[in-house]
């Protein structure tokens, strides 16, 4: 078409080019539909044809990809993720995780890359916000979180058309070493179940240490949860951390999870994370006389808190029957190591350990993720090293690995 042709009329859907009254060429391309059923007609316009025909031809491209971003005023990356925090993610994930998309969407990503327009950013834009971030003192374990949280945020703007790519997928994560895991050894759990058995809820700490619930399925076990007779709990449910608002107006000068007139804005349970974490999990039967004696237990406090019980059925009561706080179950936990004299470790190593506890006696691992409550094989993974060293040396102790032939820890009775 030479430069003073007039526009010719192309068939429908058909890309078009043709030199405007403005000396400008323009080309035009369908490249789907709109909301409202009209096509989806995109204009672009250049100084020479050359140079509209390559405009024209990407375009084709992306809409062939199906990587064209949908029509309206461009998203700024704090616009969209202002929106999916609040609109889209809450739909799919529990309030943990919601946590933790929060501290990283308003801490670390719109402060840091907010201002970019979404279809303009680029993985290299990103590498450098994870260098800064870490140059200023994040972690790099902070830094890959807001990783996955920026590519899960953005993986649903591809999904939604206001994407074409997803620049996170590209960009380099900050490299993470992964914590070693120190599960205890024998001797360790066995001390640890006699220092228990001389204080409240000794039962808690044989769960953790033989069954491996996470904290929150142990404090949110009840006893219609448990048949003793069958041998066997179901994990349903998880106890929350309290979440707190101010019920001052803000007028108090303290944090909200310290404001004399503080309100608690989550409920105290949640059903448990996934659908891998909702199982039943068998008991030994050392276990389930541990149980028995503990509602022995629970029910002779019962009756000397007489109008102060309040009936709630918890498995891990508190002395008046309410549900035990996951940070009373910690400060327990770190007493509970003092007494015994063990070695300082987080509250979740006594579920590290029944973990490799069950994979050094050779139980399955599909059988193992089961009795966990994890969803990928990966978990497993990061406990294989640890159980191909001690195999060799924890086959001999295999028969009474935990409890000792007559049910207790080296002959007594818990």
């Amino acid at each position: 078409m030479a430069e003073n042709e007039k526009r010719t009329r192309q068939p429908n859907g058909r890309s078009s080019i043709y030199l405007g009254k403005d000396g400008k060429w323009h080309g035009r391309v369908t490249v789907g539909v709109r909301d409202d059923g009209t096509p989806d007609r995109r204009h672009v316009e250049r100084k020479t044809r050359a140079e509209v025909t390559d405009a024209v031809r990407e375009l084709e491209k992306q809409r062939d990809a199906k990587t064209v971003r949908k029509p309206g005023k461009p998203w700024t990356v704090k616009a969209w993720l202002t929106h999916w925090i609040e609109n889209i993610a809450p739909l799919g994930v529990n309030e943990n995780t919601m946590v933790g998309y929060g501290v990283a969407v308003r801490k670390h990503l719109i402060p840091g890359l907010g201002a970019h327009r979404l279809d303009r950013l680029k993985p290299e834009h990103i590498e450098t916000f994870y260098a800064s971030m870490q140059a200023n003192g994040s972690k790099p374990a902070t830094a890959h979180q807001v990783h996955r949280t920026f590519r899960t945020a953005l993986n649903e703007a591809v999904r939604r058309g206001h994407l074409g790519k997803n620049p996170v997928q590209l960009a380099r994560a900050p490299r993470v070493r992964e914590q070693e895991v120190e599960p205890y050894t024998v001797d360790e759990v066995r001390g640890l179940l006699r220092a228990a058995d001389k204080r409240r809820n000794s039962a808690r700490w044989a769960v953790a240490l033989a069954l491996g619930l996470r904290q929150g399925e142990a404090l949110g076990l009840k006893w219609t949860d448990v048949d003793l007779q069958g041998e066997v709990l179901m994990v349903r449910r998880s106890r929350r951390r309290p979440r707190y608002a101010h019920g001052c107006g803000e007028t108090c000068g303290r944090k909200a999870g310290y404001c004399p007139q503080r309100e608690r804005t989550n409920p105290e349970t949640a059903d448990t994370k996934s659908r891998a974490g909702r199982r039943a999990v068998g008991l030994p039967p050392q276990l389930v006389e541990l149980l028995r004696t503990h509602k022995g237990r629970q029910d002779a406090e019962r009756v000397n808190a007489g109008d102060r019980w309040t009936d709630e059925g918890w498995l891990f009561a508190t002395e008046t029957g309410r549900g035990t706080s996951p940070r009373t179950d910690y400060d327990d936990w770190k007493d509970l190591l003092s007494d015994a004299r063990v070695r300082d470790g987080r509250l979740h190593d006594a579920r590290h350990t029944a973990a490799t506890v069950l994979l050094i006696l050779g139980v399955p691992e599909r059988a193992v993720m089961g009795l966990m409550g994890w969803s990928s094989t990966a978990m497993a993974a990061r406990y294989q090293h640890m159980v191909d060293t001690v195999r060799s040396n924890i086959a001999r102790q295999v028969d009474g690995f935990i409890w000792a032939d007559d049910g207790s820890p080296e002959g007594q009775r818990p």
